[in-house]
């Protein structure tokens, strides 16, 4: 058989020993070691190696449409757009096919494991994953990608705080434009609409609850509200009267909560006086990128904006415990020494080795908020690690165990001086 044309990345020259020439089935005979892992409906065989402790997907699939993946997800990369990395395509001209390796998206996890492994799926938490895909939709229109089978079953999620992020799993019809024209977005927006509510009621008749299908397609169709809002808020160029400042406030911090960070133009137009605001925005780490700059932490957005409010409210702590004002760089650096890292040490036994630690201690602060409502009152972020461990250091996608302590169940008193942490 003759050896393929390969194309690793740096990071993956270890990969060179695989049996690329070979058909990706028979791989195991090869003693390389692979992990059985969830995938959705897909046309191709995909398989997932271990090597050097890091996961890769393997998939193997037509040569011409492998190129245009791979080519396709190093420019999803390069221009900083939420989807999976491309670390290596081996070419096999003499069977006609290639061999795509991407790299595993730690921490993620398909649509059903994240809505079938809740406790209960409420209307909120769909709600966050359907924001989630309007969002992705937006971000690869935006880039000027065409996704052309946009669906739940083609993305993979991290929760992200409070919110959850989607990312691009699957970019085989993928396309790759200067812009997109209104014509084709609005295309690969009822692709998307479909295919979410298919999946959707899918789920629900899996699952058994039959009455839940039309509610299913219903939420589906809100995506494509959540798109056009998304879609408005970033290039509606309103004109203004110059002195209503508010207004234009009001937009940059409607862009800001949505993650995007924004360069701002305000321009003359018209003899009243008015102006006309233009907004270009970048990627959506706005607050990520800001706690970066005061913590040197590198997080998802969401998660950002709960560390962002928590060290707000120690620093805020420090001034009125000490009786002095204490300047933003010291708050951040004790926050990180008292708090922060503290937390993360005490709650890391406790989860398993696939946990994202950061997403933990912003489930830590929900935790806290919980138990506080239940309690009203403060219980304190001490309290709330205790109890945290003592239910097993639950994930909302993950069961609850038998014996799992209640909220109710718990009494916890201190009456020390300390910092309790911050709701999210």
């Amino acid at each position: 058989m003759t050896f393929p044309r390969l194309r690793l990345r740096d990071e993956v020259a270890a990969l060179l020993d695989l049996p690329w020439e070979q058909s990706l089935a028979r791989w195991d005979e090869t003693g390389h070691r692979f992990r059985e892992l969830p995938v959705g409906p897909s046309r191709h065989l995909v398989r997932f190696l271990v090597s050097d402790g890091l996961v890769y997907a393997l998939k193997e699939l037509p040569a011409a449409v492998a190129e245009r993946e791979f080519s396709v997800l190093r420019h999803l990369e390069d221009a900083g757009l939420p989807a999976v990395r491309a670390v290596g395509l081996a070419e096999r001209p003499d069977r006609g096919d290639s061999v795509l390796v991407t790299e595993y998206l730690r921490h993620s996890m398909q649509y059903r494991r994240l809505l079938m492994r809740l406790r209960e799926v409420s209307t909120d938490y769909r709600d966050r994953l359907l924001d989630a895909m309007a969002l992705l939709l937006v971000d690869l229109h935006r880039g000027g990608v065409y996704w052309g089978d946009c669906s739940l079953a083609n993305t993979l999620f991290r929760r992200d705080g409070n919110r959850i992020q989607a990312y691009l799993v699957d970019a085989e019809t993928s396309e790759v434009h200067p812009g997109l024209s209104d014509g084709q977005r609005r295309f690969d927006l009822d692709i998307l609409v479909e295919n979410v509510a298919f999946g959707l009621a899918d789920l629900a008749a899996y699952q058994g609850r039959p009455e839940d299908v039309d509610a299913a397609i219903e939420a589906a169709e809100s995506v494509r509200t959540r798109y056009h809002a998304v879609w408005q808020e970033l290039y509606d160029q309103p004109d203004l009267i110059p002195g209503d400042r508010r207004a234009i406030r009001a937009r940059l911090r409607r862009l800001n909560d949505l993650g995007f960070s924004v360069d701002l133009e305000v321009d003359p137009v018209g003899p009243a006086g008015t102006v006309r605001l233009r907004t270009s925005v970048t990627t959506r780490r706005y607050h990520a990128n800001e706690l970066e700059r005061r913590t040197r932490l590198r997080t998802l957005e969401g998660q950002a904006r709960i560390l962002l409010n928590d060290l707000a409210e120690y620093h805020a702590w420090l001034e009125f415990f000490e009786r002095r004002p204490i300047a933003p760089e010291e708050a951040a650096d004790r926050w990180l020494r008292e708090v922060y890292r503290p937390t993360q040490a005490r709650i890391a036994a406790f989860v398993g080795p696939d946990r994202d630690l950061v997403q933990t201690y912003c489930d830590v602060l929900e935790h806290k908020w919980l138990l506080s409502e239940r309690a009203a009152r403060d219980v304190g972020l001490d309290a709330a690690i205790l109890s945290y461990v003592a239910e097993g250091a639950p994930a909302p996608e993950q069961p609850a165990e038998a014996g799992d302590t209640v909220f109710e169940a718990l009494d916890i008193e201190s009456d020390d001086p300390e910092y309790d942490g911050a709701a999210s």
